[in-house]
């Protein structure tokens, strides 16, 4: 993806673009008017990655044309990313430049940043970093307040955090959040709050339990539990769940178990076709699910998963593929019908739009 040419002059005009596009794509579905939420119009990534590219001994952090390897150019500003990271990532690059062993075969640099300032910055190597790159990089994390990861093939080094803690405020309340570099998080803090805003709003009347699928670290399990008197989510990234667990803690909320299962392997477990030890903290027996959230990647939905999630009264979809959410309501709306359809603009001056959709059975 180019990097997006940030102009708020252009950003309503740009948004009602892509409206349109999203009407013409779901309107054979008949949905109700679409809910639109906006995002900031400068400085709202709060996650980033780019390349670093070398020229004798210059670093420039390098975007590519879509495709192309080769078709490349150099940044010197970057609106689109979170305030902290456009004030230190260039005097950053230049400290890392002037010292051989930061940045001999430097190839990546990554920015997870928090709306409270935290910040960490991953480096990422084509070869094998050591106590050498330590000692080197330690006067840096002091230097910028930062927390730094070194990463090469099969080795990380962690001075002194590999995640940060998130703080979203939502309808009023603060949600506390762990989130670990290389670890899937929404980019967009302040749309990812109105998001968790809407779910509750379009949750607030359901009954019995949630079933989540793709929970990650919690994300929306911990707001959505006010709705339920259960909520039991899976994900299969290790570290999610491990962060997960830590933000059932840091936010004291007891009505909500996360497994460590994928969609394929829990439709199963919900069958009674697969019997695993990972599902004996949680009486799956006494749920009462009734309502359904899956939030999976941009490939969508498998067909298992679907007849699984065709059995639920309600659904409620969060897509990061318009193209696959299609897909996947051919069959959903064989069963259910669209009750609420949200666009999330996560990211402002490109063709990217996510969707949030309600159905509830015939």
């Amino acid at each position: 993806m180019p990097l997006p040419q940030v102009d708020p002059a252009k950003y309503e005009e740009q948004l009602s673009t892509k409206q349109q596009r999203m009407q013409q794509l779901f309107e054979r579905f008949n949905p109700p008017e679409m809910e639109l939420y906006r995002s900031p119009t400068e400085h709202y990534r709060m996650r980033a990655e780019f390349r670093v590219w070398h020229d004798e001994d210059e670093l420039d952090y390098v975007m590519f044309e879509p495709g192309s390897k080769h078709d490349k150019y150099k940044l010197t500003e970057c609106q689109m990313v979170d305030r902290r990271i456009a004030d230190m990532m260039f005097p950053f690059l230049e400290a890392v430049k002037g010292d051989k062993e930061l940045r001999a075969r430097l190839f990546q640099v990554d920015f997870l940043a928090t709306l409270s300032g935290e910040l960490l910055v991953s480096l990422l190597y084509h070869r094998k970093i050591g106590e050498a790159w330590i000692e080197a990089v330690r006067p840096l994390r002091e230097q910028f307040g930062i927390d730094i990861v070194g990463r090469s093939r099969k080795n990380k080094i962690v001075l002194d955090r590999d995640f940060v803690f998130e703080t979203l405020c939502v309808n009023g309340r603060d949600y506390h959040y762990k989130q670990t570099e290389n670890s899937f998080t929404q980019p967009n803090a302040r749309v990812c709050e109105q998001m968790l805003e809407w779910a509750i709003d379009a949750t607030r009347d359901k009954e019995g339990d949630l079933v989540e699928f793709y929970c990650g670290n919690g994300n929306f399990s911990l707001p959505l539990a006010q709705n339920f008197r259960q909520v039991v989510g899976t994900e299969i990234s290790k570290e999610s769940v491990r962060a997960a667990q830590v933000n059932i803690e840091r936010n004291a909320i007891d009505n909500v178990s996360i497994l460590r299962l994928s969609s394929e392997e829990f439709t199963q477990v919900l069958r009674g076709n697969l019997i695993t030890r990972r599902t004996s903290d949680v009486d799956l027996d006494a749920c009462d699910f009734r309502t359904v959230l899956v939030d999976p990647p941009r490939a969508g939905l498998d067909n298992e998963t679907i007849k699984q999630v065709q059995g639920y009264e309600d659904i409620l979809y969060i897509s990061c593929n318009p193209e696959t959410l299609a897909s996947n309501l051919e069959q959903l709306c064989e069963t259910h019908k669209i009750e609420r359809f949200a666009l999330f603009d996560q990211f402002p001056y490109t063709d990217h739009i996510e969707c949030g959709v309600v159905l509830k059975a015939r």
